[in-house]
């Protein structure tokens, strides 16, 4: 499958910031952190065809993607390889057999693999240039979210199961009269954020956490950390709680 645009390549600039190391094995003080556009869905992926003078109508382009998208959904579940100029998408089945399975065990399911195609790496190697925009300046960042059964990060939140936060001023303490405001949340933005009650690493850079069996499945929720540790004095709890929100959303599965 090959798409032409009629555009000439050219050299995109992303900014950067240094935000403090979060990585479990950095062996330098800061990490660097994309300062990212915002989210695009389908229609706002269209929109920008004019931006980048492709003379192809938005609408067009809309319409055309979501057929698409809709296509490769159903061709995928069907068993068939997906090659496109940007992704790969293949079917995996995971777990180890004896070979006399006439089904796949309880709890294992079929898991999509997608992968950024090559054609896309290459053009992201060679047409990306990178400006570094100071230090992050912000009182805490929760950097990635990976979904320990899934395996994917800032995507995926599995009701019942782990989920691994790496960022920096993360660690979740309060005095007694703040302790009920405290903790990690799952925020839909339209009711109240949900408590994640079983907390089973706590750290500054890396907080590990039950997903709430009070999620709704297919709801997207923003990760919210409210706490009065200091980042600066480890020994030390600040007057007031501050808060840290993710720069992404989690969608709830079972």
């Amino acid at each position: 499958m090959a798409v032409d645009f009629i555009v000439e390549d050219e050299i995109h600039k992303i900014m950067a910031k240094y935000v403090n190391a979060f990585l479990p094995d950095a062996k330098k003080p800061y990490n660097l952190k994309a300062v990212f556009q915002p989210e695009l869905d389908i229609h706002g992926i269209a929109s920008k065809a004019e931006v980048y003078n492709i003379a192809t109508n938005p609408r067009v382009i809309e319409e055309g993607l979501t057929a698409a998208c809709k296509l490769i959904y159903y061709l995928a579940a069907d068993g068939y390889k997906i090659k496109t100029p940007v992704f790969n998408l293949s079917i995996r089945l995971p777990g180890e057999y004896e070979g006399a399975e006439t089904s796949l065990p309880e709890g294992v399911h079929p898991e999509a693999r997608l992968q950024a195609s090559a054609a896309l790496r290459a053009y992201i190697r060679d047409h990306v240039q990178v400006e570094f925009d100071g230090i992050d300046q912000r009182d805490g960042l929760i950097a990635e979210a990976l979904d320990e059964k899934t395996g994917q990060l800032d995507e995926i939140a599995t009701i019942g199961n782990l989920v691994t936060l790496r960022g920096y001023g993360l660690k979740i303490e309060a005095d007694a009269d703040h302790a009920a405001q405290a903790g990690l949340f799952f925020d839909d933005g339209k009711s109240a954020p949900i408590k994640a009650d079983i907390i089973a690493v706590n750290e500054p850079r890396t907080i590990k956490a039950i997903v709430p069996s009070a999620l709704t499945v297919g709801k997207d929720y923003t990760l919210l950390i409210s706490t009065m540790s200091s980042i600066k004095n480890s020994s030390a709890l600040l007057k007031n709680i501050r808060e840290v929100k993710s720069e992404f959303k989690l969608t709830a599965q079972t």
